[in-house]
């Protein structure tokens, strides 16, 4: 079922690029896996990691810096594509909606809905094609990810605490209801019922009761050009602290959106998600 596209020797252990037949998707679907050295020895613990808008499988394994940090902490990656590539009519019309934007939700609208089907995908399909191919323990798998991918993360984590041990995202759309990017997607996606939207929204889902034992890691940059307007990572920061979810904000004075500034702190989530996946 799954088709090896490219494997690479990469710090002990093993890069590769797959393809395989979604049914979710109804389309065929990319990801990237980096399996570390310890995979020889017996199941390693899985980290999914989101990418964010304009983003492939690999972007983040060439970009982040993070497997060596893998490979040193036992860390089987994933990183899945950021939408199906299925031409549709409108998908290439702008670089924040259609390709490359698949917003990691359950589109109900057409023609949107018979393809894009992200939150599923990441969650129940693409586990089991891990599982059934590469040396994973599924029940040790955190989750993270990058700006749309850090929304995609906190979503799926607060609403999977039992499959996701551990949570952390980069600059993350973190309300997006109110951000110019999740409205459009939503509206595109969701459709004007604005209901709809806030079980894709980590802010409203903190609000209505949504929890995260072992805690969330947020990063974001203070030189972030998208802070303001689209990010807006002190509205989930105030809905944790009114519902007791406990978040660690870390605001990186002179830091941007980009991957220098993933590469420098990714040695601390890949520690975090250790921690909490390993121990």
């Amino acid at each position: 079922m799954i088709a090896t596209i490219s494997k690479h020797a990469c710090f002990g252990g093993t890069l590769g690029y797959y393809q395989h037949p979604s049914a979710v998707n109804d389309c065929d679907m990319r990801f990237a896996v980096y399996t570390p050295p310890a995979a020889a020895r017996g199941a390693v613990p899985v980290l999914y990691y989101l990418a964010g808008l304009t983003c492939t499988e690999e972007t983040f394994v060439i970009k982040a810096a993070a497997l060596e940090h893998a490979a040193r902490h036992g860390l089987m990656l994933v990183a899945p594509d950021t939408s199906p590539r299925v031409q549709l009519p409108g998908d290439r019309e702008s670089w924040d909606f259609g390709i490359a934007a698949g917003f990691y939700l359950d589109a109900t609208e057409a023609p949107w809905s018979k393809h894009y089907k992200m939150y599923s995908y990441v969650v129940n399909e693409l586990p089991v094609a891990i599982a059934r191919d590469f040396p994973a323990d599924l029940s040790r798998s955190g989750i993270m990810g990058h700006s749309m991918g850090g929304h995609g993360a906190l979503t799926i984590g607060l609403k999977n605490p039992l499959r996701f041990k551990s949570l952390s995202a980069f600059a993350p759309i973190a309300a997006p209801i109110q951000s110019p990017w999740g409205v459009k997607a939503f509206s595109g996606y969701l459709g004007a019922y604005r209901a709809a939207w806030s079980q894709y929204d980590a802010t409203e889902l903190v609000k209505s009761g949504h929890k995260f034992p072992g805690g969330i890691l947020v990063d974001q940059g203070t030189a972030d050009k998208f802070l303001e307007e689209q990010l807006k990572p002190g509205l989930l920061d105030a809905a944790c602290k009114e519902a007791g979810q406990p978040l660690v904000l870390n605001l990186r004075e002179g830091y941007d959106h980009g991957y220098f500034f993933i590469q420098t702190f990714i040695g601390e989530h890949m520690a975090w998600h250790a921690e909490r996946l390993t121990s």
